[in-house]
């Protein structure tokens, strides 16, 4: 708890450089006119999402589950994502709207107030970067450094298209580059929207191979053999997963260690940490089908060729039929 609470305060450092840096890009492309500097502020934003977003895992993390959210509410973060990719794209059509139109009438740019301000920009970004390379292995952490890098990168661009301006007046470098940031923009909230959709749709992470975990939960001794395997996401982090394994005839004991090795082997190679797992021995499902909706019942065991029902029954009328005969006896 007590490195969470440390990783939530560099992310809330963090967050409030990257708002300071979005205010400051800003305002200069609202001085110098320069509309690279204006779509590097909108890079910056898809940085401040992402650092928002980390910060607001990290503190969901922390919040237990209740009656009404079983499962936390680490979703929320999910469709905030979404939302906010939705809004990316946005900011990427109003760039290129406004690029294209300055690429057929250029404007005048201040190119020194472009490289001031981004320069002012790569100084605190990189103060940021030095501030999460200290917060180890957190994925939060190492997502959100990556934003950051490459705004790095495309503030660097800008600071070139500013020194072009100064030296040759070329106020087409401008554009280029704004319509450059915008790609780049896009690109990032493409693949925001692409993982949000998957999680929401409840699909297997794209960092999952089915086929590798099948292999993982088989090769447990005492396997035999797994089906009705289901993986999907909780949150960006958070992996759950369910399946049925079948077991020679073991002690209920034995059952257990076979569970908790195979739980084991799931967190060791594939960091799933959320595990619901079935076992089955002597009456495997067979042929059932386990699609949506396909599973909403018991299974049927068979005794000796008749369905469990006709069974039970049959021995409950047994049993009726010797409690009469030993009164009828005793008579």
């Amino acid at each position: 708890m007590e490195h969470l609470r440390r990783t939530g305060g560099r992310l809330r450092l963090a967050l409030g450089l990257t708002l300071a840096i979005l205010l400051i890009e800003f305002a200069g492309g609202l001085l110098s006119h320069s509309l690279a500097l204006l779509s590097d502020a909108g890079h910056v934003l898809t940085d401040v999402f992402a650092l928002g977003l980390a910060w607001f895992a990290v503190e969901q993390s922390q919040r237990p589950a209740d009656q009404r959210r079983s499962y936390g509410y680490q979703r929320v973060g999910i469709v905030a994502a979404l939302l906010n990719s939705v809004t990316l794209v946005v900011i990427v059509i109003a760039i290129a709207v406004e690029a294209v139109r300055r690429l057929i009438s250029p404007e005048p740019v201040q190119g020194g107030t472009v490289i001031v301000t981004a320069l002012a920009a790569i100084a605190i970004n990189t103060f940021v970067i030095l501030s999460l390379r200290s917060g180890g292995r957190n994925l939060n952490l190492r997502a959100a450094l990556l934003h950051v890098t490459g705004d790095v990168a495309a503030s660097a661009g800008v600071v070139v298209g500013g020194i072009v301006i100064l030296l040759t007046g070329w106020l087409y470098i401008d554009p280029l580059l704004s319509l450059a940031i915008a790609a780049l923009i896009a690109y990032g909230a493409w693949g925001i929207v692409r993982e949000t959709v998957n999680l929401l749709m409840e699909g297997t992470p794209g960092e999952i191979d089915i086929a590798a975990v099948t292999r993982q939960i088989t090769k447990t001794p005492k396997v035999t053999d797994v089906h009705d395997l289901h993986v999907w996401a909780l949150s960006s982090e958070e992996i759950a997963l369910s399946c049925h394994i079948v077991v020679g005839d073991i002690s209920l004991s034995d059952a257990e260690h076979v569970v908790r090795d195979v739980e084991h082997r799931l967190c060791d190679a594939f960091t799933i940490g959320h595990t619901t797992i079935q076992v089955e021995s002597c009456h495997p499902c067979g042929e059932i089908h386990h699609g949506s909706g396909e599973h909403n019942h018991p299974h049927e065991l068979v005794f000796e060729g008749r369905p469990r029902d006709s069974a039970i029954q049959a021995a409950q009328m047994q049993g009726a039929d010797e409690h009469r005969s030993e009164r009828t006896g005793g008579a």
